[in-house]
C-alpha cells in the first residue's frame, strides 16, 4: 500500500491528498493543514515517489486502484483531492470506482491527453553529480548549473534521499521516464465511458494553460455536476503560488464532516 501520512482526526468521512508528478504527499501540506481541523486528512506518496514502493507500472488504472486501497483502508469513502498526475489519478478512480468518492477536487488538470513532456527534468536529475553530496545545498549549487529556477530546484531536491551514500533519488526516474506516454495521456473512452455524478471541483490557475476550452468541455462531459474556478495570479503549481486562496476554496467546497 501507499506510504501515508494522516492528520486530524475527525469522525465523518476522511480527506485523500494526491500530489502531482515527481511530488511526494507533504506538497499539499498546507492544503492538509487548513483542513484537519474536524476531518481526518491522509497524505499519499504515489507509487514511484516519496517513500511509497516502486513499480514497473504507472497507467492511470494503476494509480487509481492504489488510492481506492488507501480508502478502503480507512473507512470505504473519502472525499478526494489531487493536483497535475494526482488530480488525474482522481478522476480516474472516480469514474471506475465512484462508491469510493463522496466529493471530488481536482487541481489544474483536465481528462485529456496533453502534448508536453516532462523527460527533460528527468535527465537533469539523472546528469546530476551526486558523488560527495552530504547536503542539500551543496546539490542545489550542482543543479544550479543546468536548472536555473530555484522554485523547481527547491521541488526536486525534496525527493533526494541523503542519508544513503551516495544520495539517491526517491522518485523511480526509470519508470516515469518509460511511462511519460502515459503520464501526459489519458485512457481511451473505452476506460472512461461513463461518468461521475457527485459534486466535484475544478480548481485552475488563471495564469496556467493546462485547463483550456477544450478540457473545459471534457471535465462537463465527464463530471456533469462539475463547477470550474479560476485561482487569479496562480499558475499550474496553484497551491504554492496563492496557498490560502487555493485552500480556502478546497475549505469552501468541502463540508465539515
Amino acid at each position: 500500500m501507499l506510504n501515508t501520512t494522516i492528520s486530524g482526526d475527525g469522525p465523518g468521512t476522511p480527506i485523500l491528498l494526491a500530489h502531482g508528478l515527481f511530488g511526494q504527499g507533504r506538497n499539499l501540506g498546507g492544503i492538509a493543514r487548513r483542513l484537519d481541523e474536524g476531518r481526518r486528512v491522509i497524505s499519499v506518496d504515489m507509487r514511484n515517489h516519496g517513500d511509497s514502493f516502486h513499480d514497473d507500472d504507472h497507467s492511470y488504472a494503476a494509480l487509481a486502484d492504489d488510492l481506492a486501497q488507501v480508502i478502503e483502508a480507512n473507512g470505504g469513502q473519502a472525499d478526494v483531492i489531487g493536483h497535475s498526475m494526482g488530480g488525474k489519478a482522481a478522476m480516474m478512480l472516480a469514474l471506475t470506482q465512484p462508491d469510493l468518492v463522496n466529493r471530488l477536487v481536482v487541481m489544474d488538470i483536465a481528462p485529456v491527453a496533453y502534448t508536453h513532456d516532462q523527460s527533460g527534468y528527468i535527465d537533469l536529475m539523472e546528469a546530476l553529480d551526486l558523488s560527495g553530496v552530504d547536503r542539500r545545498s551543496e546539490a542545489d549549487r550542482r543543479l544550479a548549473e543546468t536548472l536555473h529556477a530555484p522554485s523547481l530546484r527547491a521541488f526536486f531536491l525534496q525527493s533526494l534521499d541523503l542519508k544513503s551514500q551516495p544520495p539517491r533519488w526517491t522518485l523511480n526516474l526509470k519508470v516515469l521516464r518509460d511511462q511519460m506516454d502515459k503520464l501526459v495521456g489519458w485512457p481511451d473512452d473505452q476506460v472512461t465511458a461513463g461518468n461521475f455524478s457527485g459534486p466535484v471541483l475544478c480548481l485552475a490557475g488563471a495564469q496556467s494553460d493546462y485547463v483550456d476550452a477544450n478540457g473545459e468541455a471534457e471535465i462537463m462531459r465527464l463530471f456533469p455536476q462539475a463547477k470550474i474556478q479560476r485561482i487569479e495570479g496562480a499558475d499550474h503549481w496553484l497551491h504554492g503560488d496563492k496557498p490560502a486562496e487555493t485552500a480556502e476554496a478546497i475549505a469552501d467546497f468541502l463540508p465539515q464532516d
